[in-house]
């Protein structure tokens, strides 16, 4: 259960606040009362989840600026002075990670260890969760089901810059954090959820293909994915981040997956066909001959770490996951209140997991 109580006037600093993940914590964290400023550069597309939801007015304090910087980023914390800190700004891209390989190791790894070198001497930051992705491990392509502590690596610049950011998270953990300050990693992937817009995904190609009625050309479709909604591993970095905070801390310190159940494994092509009827579209979809090798094929995360210690587990099946994520696009489309539309989503997640709870007991 999400612990209202203990949310309400906690000061917390999201970085990243402006992408698609960090906009839905932000409304979250603002919906159980917490007192929230943001650290991040502008959106990175034209249509964002920030700009259509209207956001900015939630923050105490909003610092556009470069997690490169360490100057400002320690003016922004020194300012806010958060009790808990949500680490999302990054570079979050594969195929942009070739494009850009350097652009993407500054962000993700100096980044990262620029918001660790500046905790380590705080004694008013309690927690700090650095959000990384699933695909921090060393991935060939074989049905696995990686743990924790599986071996980490990656053979594109954004993984592997990913992985390197989650093993100074636990460098810096083990050498400095123990004393007064708490510190986890989380591991998830393939969020999916309303106001994504971000290129490259085949979620961003879909809406923009299925809201047009025009046709969607699908490469790797027989490639599988593990979708969640975006509202299942952010519930499980809000359990994990009062687990940080609390007395005994310092027993979650470490890294924790929050992947989907097996039956949520569609292929691109499957996922595609399913989101069309959702939207109600009559787009034909275009399958590509061509296999973009410098994506994996498979993909898939062992969660029962988190089920088992912090009582979390995914409440939504993929039906439910594509239904949200298909309403708040047609929401949009129809010119709704987005910030409404899209705590009204959360309202309904926190509700499966109050039943899902009392039908446990």
């Amino acid at each position: 259960m999400i612990d209202r109580n203990f949310w309400k006037g906690k000061k917390v600093l999201v970085t990243g606040h402006t992408g698609f993940k960090g906009g839905w914590l932000s409304i979250w964290l603002n919906f159980l009362g917490a007192r929230i400023s943001g650290y991040s550069l502008d959106p990175i597309t034209k249509k964002n989840f920030f700009s259509e939801t209207g956001i900015k007015k939630i923050f105490i304090k909003d610092y556009r600026k470069n997690i490169q910087n360490i100057k400002d980023l320690t003016k922004c914390i020194r300012s806010s002075k958060p009790e808990i800190i949500f680490h999302l700004a990054a570079q979050p891209q594969v195929l942009e990670s070739y494009n850009h390989p350097l652009e993407t190791i500054k962000t993700n790894i100096i980044g990262t260890a620029n918001l660790l070198e500046i905790v380590r001497t705080l004694k008013y930051v309690k927690a700090v969760v650095v959000i990384t992705t699933d695909k921090v491990y060393k991935n060939i392509n074989k049905n696995i089901k990686f743990k924790e502590n599986a071996i980490l690596g990656g053979d594109d610049i954004y993984s592997s810059s990913k992985a390197s950011a989650d093993m100074l998270t636990a460098s810096y953990e083990k050498s400095f954090f123990y004393k007064r300050t708490n510190l986890a990693s989380v591991r998830a992937g393939n969020c999916i959820g309303g106001g994504d817009w971000t290129k490259f995904r085949i979620l961003t190609d879909s809406v923009n293909a299925f809201s047009k009625n025009k046709n969607l050309k699908l490469r790797n479709p027989s490639y599988r994915r593990p979708w969640q909604h975006v509202l299942e591993p952010i519930a499980g970095y809000l359990l994990l981040a009062k687990k940080l905070y609390s007395k005994n801390g310092s027993r979650y310190n470490g890294s924790w997956n929050f992947g989907p159940t097996t039956k949520k494994h569609l292929s691109v092509f499957e996922f595609a066909k399913l989101l069309r009827k959702k939207m109600s579209s009559v787009s034909r979809i275009i399958l590509l001959k061509f296999k973009d090798k410098r994506e994996k094929y498979t993909l898939d995360l062992n969660s029962s770490k988190a089920k088992k210690f912090l009582g979390w587990k995914p409440v939504l099946n993929i039906q439910n996951t594509l239904s949200l994520t298909a309403g708040w696009y047609v929401a949009s489309k129809q010119k709704k209140n987005m910030y409404n539309y899209s705590l009204d989503q959360i309202k309904i997640y926190t509700n499966l997991i109050s039943k899902y709870k009392k039908n446990e007991m």
